[in-house]
């Protein structure tokens, strides 16, 4: 395996190769023709080595992260995806891993006002897009199929500007539904209650909708669903104990080869 570090500083990257016993691989040095090796990167702006393996069937495995479990300021849990950028469909888990992190389900709110969750840039570039177009053309699409209030709540750059701006704040203020891109926003708004519209690949898409002229009909998935998909979230996120003593490796070989 191929552990890309850039400029071969990225700490969670490095932590994970030296628990598998790898020296990770610098940005700076990685040439991609060298070999057909896995590859192990972080973040979304890698974009052009990850098209390029979905192209050449070449296995690659993606971290960001965590879905839940970084309340605080510090990243302890990181989420890992085998060729993909998010975990988008429901597989049968136990209940283990997600009891450790007393998240509660709440009952399902109903509002009146849609909100908005803004990407940031990077996932935008991801896709060919920017967050004013992205945005522009969402409102467009929303108003033509219902007339309620839309509120836009902007990403704050800096992750300490977010936890003191907290999104449940803006999820109990009559909200409808959540319209976002790719945002772990989404994910936050399946546990609150408040049904979600996901418009690009997302962790919560199966628990909620895509397609915006809909928007008068979210829906609304059985606690049992939603406690199903959150025990399938738990796997595959990794604590960073689990990056630096090589068992998020063994585990990831065990739950998705």
């Amino acid at each position: 395996m191929i552990f890309l570090s850039k400029n071969g500083e990225d700490r969670y990257i490095n932590d994970f190769a030296r628990g598998c016993g790898i020296e990770p691989t610098s940005t700076e040095t990685f040439d991609y023709n060298d070999s057909n090796d896995t590859i192990v990167l972080r973040g979304i702006l890698k974009h052009k080595i990850m098209k390029q393996c979905w192209k050449d069937n070449r296995t690659f495995y993606y971290m960001d992260t965590g879905y839940f479990g970084n309340e605080g300021t510090w990243k302890f849990w990181h989420r890992i995806v085998k060729n993909n950028l998010q975990h988008t469909t429901i597989i049968e888990r136990p209940n283990d891993r997600f009891k450790q992190f007393n998240k509660t389900i709440h009952p399902w709110r109903y509002g009146r006002n849609i909100l908005i969750a803004m990407p940031d840039e990077k996932p935008c570039k991801f896709y060919d897009t920017t967050p004013e177009q992205w945005l522009a053309d969402t409102v467009n699409t929303i108003k033509k199929y219902t007339d309620r209030p839309i509120v836009i709540r902007e990403r704050s750059k800096q992750r300490t500007q977010r936890i003191n701006e907290p999104l449940e704040k803006a999820l109990s203020n009559d909200v409808h539904a959540l319209v976002t891109f790719n945002s772990n926003a989404a994910t936050e708004s399946v546990f609150y209650g408040v049904p979600v519209f996901t418009l690009a690949p997302n962790a919560a898409g199966p628990a909620g909708l895509q397609d915006l002229t809909q928007i008068e009909t979210p829906y609304y998935p059985s606690n049992d669903k939603r406690y199903a998909w959150a025990c399938h979230l738990a796997y595959g996120q990794f604590h960073i104990k689990e990056l630096k003593d090589g068992s998020a490796k063994q585990k990831l070989e065990e739950w998705y080869e």
